[in-house]
């Protein structure tokens, strides 16, 4: 008599092609989950990280929308559970449009917010229900420091960030009889593109405590914590990884 194995969770990750993203994508397919590899445009990105995770043996595959637009996203997440429900989800797409708030076009703050809040609802919310139906979910959206102490030029991200906050401890209080626990993980300056370009190594080592930026892995490594059964009474709240920070 033989016996099947139970397909792994599901997890999908949303900017998962960028330097913070990637790295959740291949610590939650080291754990074992089914990746799905989220980019906006550049598909070809996430295809590459899905490449790599099926290369060292774990199971992952691309998917590409923009998450500001709510029926591109439902669309492309109607096909996702056709498939079966996603049980993991890592809200990590965001951008930046910096500017002084005197001086913002209101483009400027719309975009930004569209992306990290917006975004967080059109693909959190298609998801909840079929999850919930597993007794069992992962929600974990990726914030900033910004969104706690604020940053010059960054009004528009800060608020962005700082509303999700709200909305996961408002949804952990939701879904939490149902299994599901809603978290927020919010990084200081962590190495990669975008900060080589915002912050020169004598500028974080003022402002940083620790006096280095993080790594991404730093970061999955807290993202795939909380994604995990021994994780299920961690709810609600806010973690920060930023060597100090506040």
């Amino acid at each position: 008599m033989t016996t099947s194995t139970p397909s792994p969770r599901r997890a999908l990750v949303t900017g998962g092609s960028g330097d913070i993203g990637g790295a959740i994508c291949r610590r939650l397919a080291a754990d074992g989950l089914h990746v799905l590899v989220h980019a906006n445009s550049r598909l070809d990105r996430a295809e590459a990280v899905a490449a790599a995770i099926v290369e060292a043996g774990g199971q992952a595959r691309a998917i590409a929308f923009d998450v500001a637009d709510g029926d591109a996203a439902r669309a492309a997440l109607e096909t996702v559970l056709a498939d079966g429900p996603v049980q993991v989800v890592v809200n990590n797409a965001g951008i930046h449009d910096d500017a002084p708030l005197a001086g913002m076009r209101e483009s400027q703050w719309k975009r930004v917010i569209d992306v990290s809040l917006h975004g967080f609802f059109h693909v959190t919310q298609p998801l909840l229900l079929p999850m919930a139906r597993t007794r069992w979910g992962r929600i974990v959206s990726v914030s900033s420091v910004a969104a706690v102490l604020g940053n010059r030029g960054q009004a528009n991200y800060a608020a962005a960030k700082a509303a999700l906050h709200g909305a996961t401890r408002s949804l952990a209080r939701e879904m939490a009889s149902r299994g599901i626990t809603a978290n927020v993980v919010a990084p200081g300056v962590v190495a990669g593109a975008m900060a080589a370009d915002a912050f020169p190594a004598e500028a974080i080592r003022q402002m940083v405590p620790a006096a280095r930026a993080g790594t991404p892995e730093e970061v999955a490594a807290v993202v795939a914590f909380l994604c995990r059964d021994e994780a299920g009474y961690v709810n609600g709240q806010v973690i920060g990884v930023n060597g100090g920070m506040g």
